[in-house]
């Protein structure tokens, strides 16, 4: 099992005109917000991610429709259906990641602890297993 990424429920304000769920950096997510980007757009069929971070942490967020969230520590492999923008799946560092099986209008929503640095990726899954530590 993958006991690092784990779903992490978020505040939900329910109002009459619209639902709001605040997200604090440090306060619902483990770690500080650096950097906020989303997907959208995704063609049917099509994935995303397919690389892990070297000391980045994400929480990942389906902030519209649903798609899957494949997580790879090197030796077991879990998939997290996110369906919903009251959620989001917490990744941390050294975790490979794809994304799969967006519905038609998804937004994937992703909160990040660093800021872009292309450094900071681990694209060939070889040697992200070259770079995970001796279990």
């Amino acid at each position: 099992m993958i006991p690092e990424c784990r779903i992490i429920d978020l505040p939900r304000i329910d109002r009459r005109a619209g639902n709001i769920t605040p997200v604090e950096g440090g306060n619902q997510i483990p770690f500080d917000i650096a950097r906020v980007y989303y997907m959208y757009d995704i063609p049917g069929g099509q994935s995303r991610g397919g690389h892990a971070h070297k000391c980045l942490e994400q929480l990942i967020v389906a902030a519209m429709g649903s798609f899957d969230v494949v997580v790879d520590d090197g030796k077991d492999r879990r998939t997290f259906h996110l369906d919903r923008a009251s959620y989001g799946l917490y990744v941390p560092r050294m975790m490979w990641r794809e994304l799969v099986n967006f519905s038609s209008g998804s937004i994937c929503l992703v909160l990040a602890s660093l800021l872009y640095n292309e450094d900071e990726y681990i694209r060939q899954y070889d040697e992200f297993l070259a770079a995970r530590p001796a279990a």
